[in-house]
């Protein structure tokens, strides 16, 4: 068994221990073989009777193919697996296939929970707030430089043009063709009275 394949399972199969409704979900598909492709890995697995994933030897044929491309494995790893999972495409037993989708869709790891058994419960609960905290503030820090660089980009260094202005230029366009227009009408009308 390769590393990616057994930190795959161990991984998956320690969230899915909390969660009975997930174990539901899948042990009707007990014996069924899927193939993830996730360059530059390939792991297939097994569902076991009990609902919980072992590894499969790849020669069995999968009775599902998921790809899933290098882009959406961010949103597994950040919690955002919905999104992520928007982006997998799976190929072969519909079933099957609905099953690993909700389960991959809805599982969460309660981080928290697995803090607490080294840390203890405060302790644990203390460094989600203060990861939380450092997420929020990354991301305020990261919406400000979008925002400052934007003011940049059109206030001090025009090389991008603000709605406004752009709203404001099409109006003189309109206007300077309007001009132009009537100015053609005239030196046509002038032309014609000359003949």
């Amino acid at each position: 068994m390769s590393v990616a394949t057994r930190g795959f399972l161990t991984a998956l199969n320690h969230l899915l221990a909390p969660a009975p409704w997930a174990r539901e979900r899948l042990s009707p598909h007990a014996g069924r073989h899927a193939l993830l492709h996730a360059d530059p890995f390939e792991i297939t697995f097994t569902v076991r009777a009990d609902g919980f994933l072992a590894a499969a030897d790849p020669a069995m044929t999968p009775s599902i193919t998921l790809s899933l491309p290098l882009g959406a494995l961010p949103g597994f790893l950040t919690g955002d697996s919905g999104k992520a999972m928007s982006e997998v495409r799976i190929d072969g037993n519909a079933e099957f296939a609905d099953a690993l989708g909700f389960v991959f869709r809805n599982l969460r790891w309660d981080a928290e929970e697995d803090l607490s058994r080294v840390l203890g419960d405060i302790l644990a609960h203390r460094v989600m707030l203060g990861a939380q905290a450092v997420r929020d503030g990354g991301l305020r820090a990261w919406q400000a430089l979008g925002g400052n660089v934007a003011e940049y980009l059109t206030e001090e260094q025009p090389l991008l043009v603000t709605r406004v202005a752009l709203e404001g230029h099409g109006g003189e366009l309109g206007t300077l063709r309007d001009d132009l227009a009537r100015l053609d009408k005239r030196v046509a009308r002038l032309s014609a009275s000359r003949q």
